[in-house]
């Protein structure tokens, strides 16, 4: 099936459930950030902390993945995952990065750009064994971001892996997985406007470290 770029371009939404203003928001982004989160929450939208994860190689080719945010706070957005994985590497190399919710129920999207740092190995330990026991084993079984032969390999993986902690309690954490957080330097809220008049309002960290709030031309 073809779809003809004339469909595709007169695809159109017109924004209209809210607007957004500098006397409305929070001092702090990440307080502005909870009220909008929790927003999302109280919507029932499906997976509110599925967001998407940017990062960059070394020489700066950009790469994005779907992630799901595991917590905030004043220090900054957390995600898990394999630090040998493509986004492990590319971190390790370059740690800038850059995060996106989009909640379109709600008509709503939040940019973040920051730099990444790992976890507390006993914060990652805790999560970790607070997973699902078949999340565990997953995470031990799939040498994630390489190539493979088939999916039998990790299914024979999985059923290794299952048969020896069957009867053990707690699985051991395996040392190439744990947290990261992405501690922000910049946040840009995102509302939907009539006419495509969209709401932009920008906190940018000062040298100072308090947060400068500004609108943006949509």
């Amino acid at each position: 099936m073809t779809i003809h770029k004339e469909i595709i371009q007169n695809l159109r939404q017109d924004y209209q459930a809210a607007t957004l203003s500098e006397e409305d928001v929070a001092k702090d982004p990440i307080s502005q950030f909870s009220t909008w989160f929790s927003d999302a929450m109280s919507s029932e939208i499906h997976e509110p902390n599925i967001m998407t994860l940017a990062t960059a190689t070394a020489d700066g080719i950009p790469s994005a993945r779907i992630m799901l945010l595991k917590g905030f706070d004043d220090k900054g957005f957390v995600f898990y995952t394999n630090y040998l994985s493509r986004k492990g590497q590319e971190i390790t190399k370059n740690s800038k990065a850059a995060l996106v919710f989009f909640w379109q129920d709600l008509e709503r999207q939040v940019r973040i750009e920051g730099t990444l740092e790992k976890l507390d190995e006993k914060e990652s330990e805790a999560y970790f064994h607070s997973r699902p026991k078949a999340s565990q084993i997953g995470a031990l079984a799939s040498p994630q971001s390489r190539e493979i032969d088939n999916k039998q390999f990790l299914l024979n993986n999985i059923q290794l892996l299952e048969e020896k902690y069957k009867d053990i309690a707690e699985i051991p954490k395996p040392p190439h997985w744990g947290g990261y957080i992405v501690k922000p330097s910049l946040i840009e809220f995102w509302q939907g406007g009539h006419g495509r008049l969209h709401d932009r309002i920008v906190y940018k960290l000062m040298a100072n470290q308090n947060w400068k709030i500004t609108r943006l031309a949509p």
